[in-house]
């Protein structure tokens, strides 16, 4: 579900948002009307407590990668005890990909819902690659989890890869989709390979994730912008100019 939310967000360009009840439809007191409120409570404190969990996960899984993620280490930064932090989870391969699905929702957030608000075409490829870059570029004490996953499961078949790989699909998909959109819309040629461009624009971001956090290589985040200008422009039907500040390096609308 997690995994296929992005692609078919960007087909129908729009977000969906669960209707919320309103709980005050009724003021009249009914006998169990006690009974619902507490356990309202009760369910939305536990909702609170996992979301709670979830953010110290997140943040542990950044620095010592999903592999090092455990009940027990998650309990001790937590404050909580091990049954508390489990009951949650059930094990730590759920705890895993809770976290895995956690990444993928907060990266929708940052840098796929704010492109799609762009313009049709090279706009919106631009506003992608551009969040894109700006997330990286926050991450480089961090760490991306697509990335360091990738590393630590690449050869350990099981729910927590399949999990892991299908969320960099759905972003993969994502960002095809809008490069077809852009020939579309003949920003770009119309021999142009979308599987081809983003494996050279995701290239780009590897490269940039090497460079920046490993070699600290200084002027990193330029280097994979004027990469990205390149490639576009090599791919760009003739007549089309690429927008002012493409891609873009003021923060996302909002």
């Amino acid at each position: 579900m997690h995994a296929l939310r992005l692609a078919r967000s960007f087909e129908i360009c729009k977000i969906e948002r669960p209707f919320v009840s309103n709980p005050a439809v009724s003021t009249a007191p009914t006998s169990t009307a006690a009974p619902r409120r507490a356990a309202t409570r009760g369910l939305h404190k536990g909702q609170q407590t996992r979301a709670a969990i979830l953010e110290a996960a997140l943040g542990l899984a950044s620095s010592v990668g999903l592999e090092g993620l455990s009940i027990g280490a998650l309990a001790e930064v937590t404050g909580m005890s091990k049954s508390g932090v489990f009951a949650h989870f059930g094990s730590r391969e759920e705890l895993q990909i809770s976290v895995i699905r956690e990444y993928h929702t907060k990266f929708e957030e940052e840098v796929f819902f704010p492109a799609i608000r762009e313009a049709r075409g090279l706009p919106r490829l631009g506003a992608l690659f551009g969040n894109w870059v700006r997330r990286v570029s926050v991450e480089i004490d961090s760490g991306c989890i697509y990335i360091s996953g990738a590393v630590e499961f690449d050869d350990r078949p099981g729910p927590v890869r399949d999990a892991l790989a299908s969320m960099v699909r759905a972003w993969h998909l994502a960002m095809e989709r809008a490069i077809r959109i852009a020939i579309d819309e003949g920003h770009l040629r119309a021999d142009t390979d979308p599987a081809q461009m983003q494996f050279e624009v995701h290239g780009l971001i590897l490269a940039l994730h090497h460079d920046a956090r490993f070699l600290r290589t200084p002027g990193s985040l330029e280097r994979a912008r004027r990469g990205f200008v390149r490639t576009v422009t090599d791919y760009l039907a003739d007549g089309t100019v690429l927008p002012a500040d493409f891609p873009p390096t003021s923060a996302p609308r909002r």
